[in-house]
C-alpha cells in the first residue's frame, strides 16, 4: 500500500508541470500570410514579451482567408486575427465571439484596380470585381456598390491571388487589398495600382484588424488571453519607441518576407497600429448600425456584448 501511494504521488508530481505548461500555450491564427500588419505579434515574441508573461504562442497561417474567425468561434484556436466588420457579421449569424484587442484601428481595405480609365466607382458597372475574404469583402463590396451606384457587376472570389487575377483579366478590380501593402507589392512588380478608399466613399470608419477569441475560450482562458494582450501592448510601445529595431526583429522572424516591400509597407502602416488595447465602442456600434441598414447583417447587433475591454 505504501509503495502504491509513493507511485501515485510521483505520477501526480510528474504530471503537474506538464499540465501547467500546456495551460500556458495559446494558438493564434492569422488572417493572411505573415506581413507587416502582424508585426506587433512577432515583435512580442522576438522581444520575449510572451515568454515574460509565461506564454508560448503558436502562430498559424490560414489556408483560407476566412478560417481564423470560424476556428476561434469553435474553440479550435485560442485567438484569431480578424476584422471588425467580419466579426459583427459573424455575431449576427450566431457565432459566439469576443473581440479582445485592436491591432489596426482604421480601414486599410480598398477597392483596387490597375485600369487607369476607371475614374469613379460607377465606372466599374458591368465589370468583374474580385474579393479576398468570403463573408466579409463580398458583403462590403455589395454595400459599396449600392452606395456608389456600381450596377450589374460580377463578384468573384480571388482569395490570396490578387495580382494574378488583375493582370490576367480574370477581374477588373478587387475588394480587399490594403492601401499600405498590396499597392507597394504591385509597384515592386512594375504595376501602379489605383484604388478607392472605403471610408472616403460611404463606408464608416472601423477597426481593420482585431484579435478575436471564442466566448467560451475567453471564459476558460481569460487570464492567459489578458497576458497575451499585455504582451502585444508592450510590443506596440516598443514599436513606437524604436521602429527601426522593431522592423529588424520582425524581418528576422519572417525570413521569407521581401525586405524592400515590407520596409516600405511598414512605413505606411505604422500610423494605423493601435495605441492602446481598448476598442472604440462608438465606432463598433456605428458600423453595426450601418451594416444593418445596408443588409450586411439581418438583425440588430449590440456590440457592447461583442467587445471585451480589459
Amino acid at each position: 500500500m505504501k509503495n502504491k501511494c509513493i507511485l501515485l504521488l510521483l505520477a501526480v508530481t510528474l504530471l503537474a508541470p506538464a499540465q501547467g505548461f500546456a495551460a500556458d500555450r495559446l494558438k493564434l491564427m492569422l488572417d493572411w500570410f505573415p506581413n507587416v500588419d502582424h508585426l506587433p505579434i512577432f515583435l512580442a515574441r522576438e522581444s520575449g514579451y510572451f515568454k515574460d508573461q509565461g506564454l508560448t504562442v503558436e502562430i498559424i497561417t490560414p489556408s483560407e482567408t476566412a478560417d481564423g474567425l470560424k476556428l476561434a468561434a469553435a474553440g479550435e484556436v485560442d485567438l484569431a486575427v480578424s476584422y471588425q466588420p467580419q466579426t459583427i457579421i459573424a455575431a449576427d449569424q450566431g457565432l459566439k465571439l469576443k473581440a479582445v484587442a485592436p491591432l489596426v484601428v482604421h480601414p486599410l481595405t480598398t477597392l483596387l484596380f490597375l485600369n487607369e480609365k476607371i475614374k469613379t466607382p460607377a465606372d466599374l458597372s458591368g465589370k468583374k470585381i474580385g474579393y479576398t475574404v468570403p463573408g466579409l469583402m463580398d458583403v462590403l463590396l455589395k454595400a459599396f456598390a449600392d452606395i456608389n451606384n456600381i450596377e450589374n457587376y460580377t463578384p468573384i472570389n480571388v482569395g490570396f491571388t490578387i495580382l494574378p487575377a488583375l493582370v490576367s483579366g480574370k477581374v477588373d478590380a478587387v475588394m480587399g487589398p490594403f492601401k499600405t501593402y498590396e499597392t507597394v507589392a504591385m509597384k515592386q512588380h512594375g504595376y501602379t495600382a489605383e484604388f478607392f478608399e472605403l471610408e472616403k466613399n460611404g463606408i464608416p470608419d472601423y477597426e481593420e484588424l482585431i484579435f478575436v477569441t471564442g466566448s467560451n475560450t475567453l471564459a476558460e482562458k481569460k487570464i492567459l488571453i489578458g497576458k497575451f494582450v499585455k504582451a502585444v501592448r508592450l510590443a506596440m510601445e516598443k514599436l513606437e519607441a524604436d521602429p527601426e529595431k522593431a522592423l529588424e526583429l520582425y524581418l528576422g522572424a519572417v525570413p521569407e518576407a521581401d525586405v524592400t516591400v515590407e520596409t516600405q509597407a511598414f512605413e505606411l502602416t505604422r500610423p494605423y497600429f493601435a495605441g492602446q488595447n481598448v476598442h472604440d465602442p462608438v465606432k463598433w456600434q456605428a458600423f453595426a448600425d450601418f451594416a444593418l441598414e445596408y443588409g450586411l447583417i439581418q438583425n440588430h447587433v449590440d456590440t457592447s456584448k461583442l467587445i471585451h475591454n480589459w
